[in-house]
């Protein structure tokens, strides 16, 4: 379907852009993910025809559409301010972008009030948009966005104004519609945890390049480099040194610590900055040999489901998350006690 291949693209001497290249596939949504400022906006103006890289191609199915305006490349754009028209109603704006296709009245009536059907709005035709919640009016921008039956679905931060409840229920009825639909699509935002929630594939983009392409699950249990890792949920990393390559065993603080991950490239005596998620640790119910540290208790904090532990690991700061069950004693603020967990969980991080 869609391939972004080797985009460059810079402002003022400035890189932008530094060879990007991943790919859509049929019925797949494909989320850019990074902070202000690492280029993912740009990125998606590019592949809309909205701005020319100055190095790299666009492809539709194999076709350059170098030469193609925005107009022409079939794509559906879906904004964070939802650039509705405020003087139509629902149904006028949904219909807008179908009378521009010069369609029969009866297709374009059909197309809207199925498009609605879509995403929950039947019923509010008649509404004028101003009169409608902001979720409301991000649901009459997608289905506008869906009418046309585009190519390709483009989502620039579309959630970024709803407050948090909202967010979460809009996130995975944009799920259910992107499913329903078959439409491939293109989602940029900052929020991990949209990233998370929605994509099928994750493009996690830092200082204008990419850092990993991989799953939800990929990014977020195997995060490859230091930044994904700390840019997607929360992570405990630390200094270690190598003792044994050949058993991946680390030392940390005097500790000895197993890691499920291959060595290769590395020696002993090497420093590596090892991750693993607060999730990952649990307080040693029973005696262990491996991966046990002792630790002490910092603070805690209540989040609700969950109880974050702050721990004092030697010289390192770790938190431990765990769920909150109100029938089970919580260590205090002071206490000595051990954490231990898998060598799976173990992660070590490229250079």
């Amino acid at each position: 379907m869609l391939e972004v291949r080797n985009i460059w693209k810079s402002y003022q001497g400035q890189a932008l852009l530094r060879n990007i290249s991943f790919g859509v596939e049929a019925g797949e949504t494909v989320c850019l993910l990074g902070a202000s400022g690492s280029g993912k906006s740009t990125l998606l103006r590019i592949i809309a025809g909205l701005e020319s890289p100055e190095q790299g191609q666009i492809l539709w199915a194999g076709e350059d559409l170098a030469s193609v305006p925005a107009h022409r490349r079939f794509f559906g754009l879906v904004f964070q301010d939802y650039a509705l028209f405020p003087h139509l109603t629902v149904a006028g704006n949904v219909a807008f972008g179908l009378k521009m296709l010069d369609l029969p009245q009866d297709e374009i009536n059909g197309r809207m009030v199925s498009t609605l059907n879509k995403v929950n709005l039947a019923g509010f035709e008649s509404r004028r948009v101003t009169d409608l919640s902001g979720g409301e009016q991000q649901r009459v921008a997608l289905a506008r966005a869906l009418a046309p039956d585009p190519r390709l679905l483009m989502f620039d931060e579309p959630l970024g104004a709803l407050d948090r409840n909202l967010r979460e229920q809009l996130m995975a009825e944009l799920r259910r519609i992107l499913r329903l639909s078959g439409v491939p699509a293109i989602y940029v935002t900052h929020d991990q945890e949209e990233a998370l929630s929605i994509s099928d594939r994750i493009v996690v983009m830092h200082d204008g390049k990419i850092e990993q392409v991989g799953t939800p699950f990929e990014i977020y249990n195997f995060p490859q480099t230091a930044f994904v890792a700390n840019f997607v949920g929360t992570l405990n990393t630390a200094q270690a040194e190598i003792v044994d390559q050949e058993k991946c065993l680390l030392k940390i603080d005097g500790v000895q610590l197993e890691t499920a991950e291959k060595l290769e490239g590395k020696h002993n005596g090497d420093k590596v900055t090892i991750a693993i998620r607060p999730e990952r640790f649990n307080f040693i119910a029973q005696e262990r040999k491996a991966n046990v540290l002792d630790c002490k208790i910092d603070n805690i904090t209540f989040l609700g489901a969950v109880v974050r532990i702050q721990l004092l690991v030697g010289s390192n700061r770790f938190y431990m998350d765990t769920f909150n069950n109100p029938f089970l004693e919580l260590p205090k603020i002071g206490d000595a006690g051990q954490i231990t967990c898998s060598r799976e969980a173990v992660l070590v991080l490229k250079d």
